[in-house]
């Protein structure tokens, strides 16, 4: 299924029929502000595993996921209160947070130590997708066969990423071209912030 949908002003009537199915399992390409990706929902056991032998991954080594806002991410992560506040400024943006995980997260999400990598994108079909769902969605590369040390791509368009994925996604939304480009990991885990990789998100405000 091959699904366009205007990136600035997404149509939640062609977004509807995406969620339902993912709902059901359906493993997804979507556009987001660092480059096209795959995921699905974070609560569907069987699309995870799925994503999984997609991406050729370590069970021990989980994806990261993106939630809706900062209370979203509040159920999903403990906040400190300078985690918070940073959280506030540079939210939306091109940034995946270490955080530790809350028991809401399922324990194949989660690393050896109880971190989670959540990002809250700035795009508006990424966006309304996870506002629709109601949940988070997992959030990885179009690459199937990389060390996945980035969630950045080397596709700008989804019609070469159709191409390429052949059968292997069932939904794929076009949402134009997109230059990919990591996002900055942050560690909040801490008193201090870390950057671990610096991306597209400007690192400043955490050095």
């Amino acid at each position: 299924m091959f699904v366009e949908i205007n990136p600035e002003n997404p149509q939640l009537r062609l977004i509807e029929p995406v969620i339902k199915q993912m709902k059901s399992g359906a493993i997804i390409c979507y556009p987001t502000d660092t480059g096209y990706g795959i995921g699905c929902d974070l609560f569907h056991p069987k699309a995870i595993k799925r994503l999984i032998q997609l991406k050729k991954r370590p069970k021990k080594k989980p994806f990261s996921f993106m939630c809706s806002d900062l209370t979203h991410i509040s159920q999903y992560a403990h906040v400190s209160n300078s985690a918070y506040r940073l959280l506030k400024r540079n939210l939306p943006g091109a940034y995946t947070f270490v955080l530790p995980g809350t028991k809401l997260v399922p324990r194949i999400m989660a690393s050896k130590q109880k971190t989670v990598g959540i990002r809250v994108p700035d795009h508006p079909i990424c966006n309304l997708l996870i506002e629709t769902l109601g949940n988070p969605i997992i959030n990885t590369s179009v690459q199937l066969e990389e060390d996945d040390s980035s969630e950045g791509d080397n596709f700008s368009e989804a019609l070469a990423i159709e191409e390429y994925l052949k059968n292997r996604v069932d939904i794929i939304i076009d949402g134009g071209r997109i230059f990919p480009d990591p996002s900055s990991i942050i560690d909040l885990t801490d008193d201090y912030p870390v950057v671990l990789r610096e991306g597209k998100g400007d690192i400043t405000p955490f050095l």
